[in-house]
C-alpha cells in the first residue's frame, strides 16, 4: 500500500485525485505555482510545495522542480492526472529512476505510442483500420502538397504530439493546406515543442467515440465501453456521454468490435492502467483509428456512474502492483450518463478566455448530479492555465432521464463575477438534434452557424 503519494497537476483534477486518496486512507502532497497558493487543491492535501511561478513551463512542466519536491516529502508515488507532464515518457523514467512510483502507463507503452503518427503505424499492425494520410511527420509544404492530393480533399493537418485540439487545422484545398500547414506547426511548437503534424483525410459528419481501456502489470486488458466526445469547438470536447447514441441506435454491432480493437492496440503497444483509445465513425458505420491517450481522461466520470468502477482507485491499485480484478465480462454498462464542461469563456465574444474573481458560487446537487470543480466563492481564476474550471455530470436511467438531469442541474449552477460557458451548454441540451441523439462532429459549427444567441436566450 501507498503511504504518501504526490499529485503533479492542479485544479479539478487534483482534487478529484486527493479525494480517491483521502478514501484509501493515503497521505497526499500537492504541488503548486505561485498563483495557485489559495487553489483548492493546495487546501485540501496533507502537504503542499511551492515549486515556482504561474507559467507552467515554470512550474507544472518542470520535473527537476516536481521530483524534488517528491524527494522532500519522502513519496511513494505520483499521479500526474492529465496534461502537463502526463503522457511525457521521460517523466516516468525520471519517477522510476528515482524509486518513485508513477502512476499511469509504463514508458515503454509510452514510447510505443510516442506520437500519433506511430500510433498509426502501431494500429495498422493491431489490423486496426486508420483513415489514408501520411506515413508519419510531414517535413514540408510541398510534401504537404503530394500528401493532400494523393489521398484526396478535405484533409485534416494534426500535430503528432500533444492534443486539447491544438496544432490541427482542416484544409479544403491547396490555398488552405498551405497556410494551415504553417498554422499548425507554429502552434504544436508553442503549445508542445514540437513542431512536427501529419496529415490524413478529414472525415467529415462522423462520430467522435474512445473507448476507456485499463490494463496491469500482468498483461491482463479490459475496455469500459465507450463515450461519444462529438460535440466539440475547435477540436476540443464540451458535452460528452455513455453510451454512445450513434452505436446504441444505427449500430449496436460496433461496441463489440470497436471495443475488440481497443484492446488489440492495447496489447501490441504493451499498455497498463488507464489509457483511451479514440476512434472516429463514418455515417456508413466504418470507423478509423484516430490516436490513444496514455492517462485518465477529463470525461472519466461518465464511465465511472455508468459501471460503478472507481477509474482513479483503480488507477492506484494498479500502480501498487495488485492485479486487474476485473474481467471483460464483469463490465457492465448500466443507465446513462451526461457531462458538461463549465469553462470560464464568454460565449458572445467567440469563447475568450474569462479569467477573474468568482463572486458567488453555487454547485447544482440532487439525485443523479456530480460535480467535479476545484473553484469557489472569492477564488480568482487565473489567466495562465486551460479555461476549464469544473465538470457537470448526470446519470440516469436513460438518456432521457440524464438530459433532464442535465438541463435541470446546468439551470441551478450560478456562477457570479465571471463569464462561463453554462448558458451555451443548455442551449445545446435543448437543440432538437441533440435530444434526438442527432449529431456528429460538425453540430456545433451548425448550431453556432444558426441563431446562437437566440438559443441562448
Amino acid at each position: 500500500m501507498f503511504e504518501k503519494i504526490l499529485v503533479a497537476n492542479r485544479g479539478e483534477i487534483a482534487v478529484r485525485i486527493i479525494r480517491a486518496c483521502k478514501e484509501m486512507n493515503i497521505r497526499t502532497v500537492a504541488v503548486y505555482s505561485e498563483i495557485d497558493a489559495n487553489s483548492m487543491h493546495v487546501q485540501m492535501a496533507d502537504e503542499a510545495i511551492c515549486i515556482g511561478k504561474a507559467p507552467s513551463s515554470e512550474s507544472y512542466l518542470r520535473i527537476d522542480r516536481i521530483i524534488s519536491a517528491a524527494e522532500i516529502a519522502d513519496v511513494d508515488a505520483i499521479h500526474p492526472g492529465y496534461g502537463f507532464l502526463s503522457e511525457n515518457a521521460h517523466f516516468a523514467d525520471v519517477c522510476e529512476s528515482c524509486n518513485i512510483r508513477f502512476i499511469g502507463p509504463s514508458s515503454r507503452a509510452m514510447n510505443a505510442l510516442e506520437d500519433k503518427a506511430a500510433s498509426r503505424a502501431l494500429a495498422r499492425k493491431a489490423g486496426v483500420p486508420t483513415p489514408p494520410g501520411s506515413e508519419g511527420p510531414v517535413e514540408n509544404e510541398p510534401d504537404a502538397l503530394v500528401v493532400a492530393k494523393r489521398i484526396g480533399y478535405p484533409v485534416m493537418i494534426k500535430a503528432i504530439a500533444g492534443g486539447g485540439g491544438r496544432g490541427m487545422r482542416a484544409a479544403h484545398n491547396d490555398i488552405s493546406l498551405v497556410k494551415g500547414y504553417h498554422t499548425a506547426r507554429s502552434e504544436a511548437e508553442k503549445s508542445f515543442g514540437n513542431s512536427g503534424v501529419y496529415i490524413e483525410k478529414f472525415i467529415e459528419n462522423c462520430h467522435h467515440i474512445e473507448f476507456q481501456i485499463f490494463g496491469d502489470s500482468r498483461g491482463n486488458l479490459i475496455h469500459m465501453g465507450e463515450r461519444d466526445c462529438s460535440v466539440q469547438r475547435r477540436n476540443q470536447k464540451l458535452v460528452e456521454e455513455t453510451p454512445s447514441p450513434l452505436i446504441d441506435g444505427k449500430f449496436k454491432d460496433l461496441r463489440k468490435k470497436m471495443g475488440k480493437a481497443a484492446i488489440r492496440i492495447a496489447e501490441v503497444a504493451h499498455y497498463s492502467n488507464a489509457g483511451t483509445v479514440e476512434f472516429l465513425v463514418d455515417e456508413q458505420g466504418q470507423f478509423y483509428f484516430l490516436e490513444v491517450n496514455k492517462r485518465i481522461q477529463v470525461e472519466h466520470p461518465i464511465t465511472e456512474e455508468v459501471t460503478g468502477i472507481d477509474l482513479i482507485k483503480l488507477q492506484i491499485a494498479v500502480a501498487m502492483g495488485e492485479p486487474l480484478r476485473l474481467s471483460q465480462s464483469d463490465i457492465h454498462l448500466r443507465g446513462h450518463s451526461i457531462e458538461c464542461r463549465i469553462n470560464a469563456e464568454d460565449p458572445f465574444d467567440d469563447f475568450r478566455p474569462c479569467p477573474g474573481r468568482v463572486e458567488m458560487y453555487y454547485a447544482p446537487g440532487g439525485r443523479g448530479t456530480r460535480v467535479d470543480s476545484h473553484v469557489y466563492a472569492g477564488y480568482t481564476i487565473p489567466s495562465h492555465y486551460d479555461s476549464m474550471i469544473g465538470k457537470l455530470i448526470t446519470v440516469g436511467k436513460d438518456r432521457r432521464e440524464a438530459m433532464d438531469k442535465m438541463s435541470r442541474s446546468l439551470s441551478e449552477y450560478m456562477i457570479t463575477g465571471i463569464k462561463t460557458t453554462i448558458a451555451f451548454e443548455q442551449a445545446i441540451l435543448q437543440d432538437p438534434n441533440f435530444r434526438r441523439g442527432v449529431y456528429s462532429t460538425n453540430f456545433l459549427e451548425k448550431l453556432l452557424g444558426g441563431a446562437r444567441r437566440e438559443l441562448i436566450e
